[in-house]
């Protein structure tokens, strides 16, 4: 996995301590631990718990990633079509624009 730098990239000059602990440790200490989930199961995770909590600007960056980590296309689309009966409908509408975006019409 590469060296996450977004919090220090986005947020180093307003919360420099956030962007620390979201860069090392967050990133850093729980994505590398890639003996006990996969990147592409924590991707998953990640995208299927902001998906509940409507975070969608969080969401689409977390999509982008887990396309780089090997998630395909239908399996996001089947993950947010099981949870739209669990967390909401309109947020199931809200975030296939959003996998359409990152995956294409077509992918």
């Amino acid at each position: 996995m590469k060296k996450q730098t977004a919090g220090r990239d986005n947020l180093g000059s307003i919360a420099p301590k956030f962007a620390q602990l979201n860069d090392d440790v967050l990133f850093g200490e729980v994505w590398s631990r890639e003996d006990k989930l996969s990147l592409r199961d924590r991707s998953l995770i990640t995208i299927s718990a902001l998906f509940a909590m409507g975070l969608f600007p969080q969401l689409k960056s977390h999509l982008i990633m887990g396309k780089e980590h090997g998630l395909k296309k239908e399996e996001v689309v089947e993950a947010i079509t099981q949870l739209a009966f669990y967390v909401g409908w309109p947020k199931a509408w809200s975030t296939f624009p959003l996998i359409e975006e990152v995956y294409g019409k077509d992918e």
